[in-house]
């Protein structure tokens, strides 16, 4: 289980990652857009991916993974169960989701400083 600290920790390790408010619910973003955002109360939150990402987390742990209802799940936002996902999956999918927020320069740092 994860819990929202933690949730909150991982996400705010990513470079240049701060927390915001988001329609009253805590959301981490980057200084393009909002990669996740957290629903404390339901233990979920939810990710920004393109929708092969999506596709990726959702076919590799279909317990805690799968597309938010509607259109916004067909352009990738996916939720996860914060009490059912694994710690290295959770860290997978919020540098997955941070990748796809931050702007180009950025990226290219984490590539280079990551042997990616």
């Amino acid at each position: 289980m994860i819990s929202m600290e933690t949730f909150r920790e991982v996400c705010l390790s990513m470079p240049e990652a701060y927390e915001v408010l988001h329609w009253g619910n805590p959301a981490f973003r980057t200084k393009k857009r909002i990669f996740a955002t957290v629903q404390e109360a339901a233990h979920t939150a939810n990710f920004g991916f393109t929708p092969e990402v999506q596709a990726a987390f959702c076919g590799q742990d279909g317990d805690s993974f799968f597309p938010v209802k509607g259109g916004w799940g067909l352009q990738g936002w996916t939720t996860v169960h914060l009490k059912k996902v694994k710690k290295s999956m959770l860290i997978s999918a919020v540098q997955s989701a941070w990748y796809g927020a931050a702007p180009d320069k950025l990226q290219e740092q984490y590539r280079m400083q990551n042997g990616l």
